[in-house]
């Protein structure tokens, strides 16, 4: 079976029709909608129109395969109420950042939730729906399998729920970009193509620089400020005697873990400093 809401706002979108819907009467309008029963299907100004192949059935005298024409409109949002939700999301620069790279925002609600408004059904007074179909009930399964078809073409395009509300996502760009905040983030996602400047060469070619004066020969040896003075460094004690290195870091005789010459290099340096203190 099909799978008609993939995304989070095609889920929201069913989730809100099972509140206040028979969930029975939804479940076989899923089977109209996995079966390709609905041969028809356009969204026009906010208004679905769908054609529906009803079922044979000889107990009430129906012998050819019926065509139910079915039409959903939902309530639109007026004019006014659209400019008061627009200042919303132009005062977050999450939203219009999403709306204007054509994403949905998972927070959308709530810029009309502020307002005593919402985008995605509230309650059945939300719809206007014909059937041709005898079905007294409202909705029937023609209408619930057009819901479904409704929540897949969500799925592809979540501006489809701005259309149905009475805006379109044109208009909707249109008034985010005249917005302070939608001009610096329009401005941004705007592609800036950098011009290419010919050169007359790759290399880097030598420049000439006017020579500064010099008074003297010693200050253009010695330069214009005195070198820092170099620091005393106490040369490490090396023991020039063969016959010590020569025994190597561990001898026979030498049971100790340190190395013999390291030993006795420290001995040299302390001898070489008492001798110095001797003078």
């Amino acid at each position: 079976m099909a799978q008609f809401s993939h995304t989070w706002w095609g889920k929201r979108f069913i989730t809100a029709l099972e509140q206040f819907t028979d969930p029975n009467r939804l479940r076989r309008g899923l089977s109209y909608a996995n079966g390709s029963r609905i041969i028809d299907y356009t969204l026009t100004n906010g208004t679905v129109k769908a054609s529906v192949r009803g079922s044979i059935n000889p107990y009430f005298g129906v012998y050819k395969e019926p065509i139910y024409k079915t039409t959903i409109t939902i309530k639109a949002i007026t004019a006014t109420d659209w400019t008061k939700v627009i200042q919303q999301i132009a005062s977050r620069a999450d939203l219009v950042t999403k709306l204007l790279m054509n994403e949905m925002p998972d927070t959308i609600e709530d810029a009309f939730s502020g307002l005593d408004l919402h985008l995605l059904p509230h309650s059945q007074h939300d719809f206007k729906t014909t059937c041709s179909c005898p079905d007294y009930a409202n909705p029937c399964k023609h209408i619930a399998g057009v819901y479904y078809l409704l929540a897949s073409a969500l799925d592809h395009d979540p501006f489809v729920m701005f259309e149905l509300r009475g805006l379109s996502r044109n208009d909707l760009h249109t008034e985010l970009a005249r917005s302070p905040l939608g001009q610096i983030l329009a401005s941004a996602l705007v592609p800036h193509d950098i011009p290419v400047e010919p050169v007359e060469s790759y290399y880097t070619r030598p420049t000439s620089e006017q020579a500064t004066d010099v008074t003297n020969h010693k200050e253009f040896w010695t330069g214009a400020k005195r070198l820092p003075p170099l620091l005393n460094t106490t040369s490490q004690a090396n023991v020039p005697a063969l016959l010590i290195k020569k025994q190597g870091d561990y001898p026979p005789f030498w049971y100790k873990d340190v190395s013999f010459i390291s030993t006795m290099e420290e001995l040299y340096n302390r001898i070489r400093t008492k001798s110095k203190q001797m003078k």
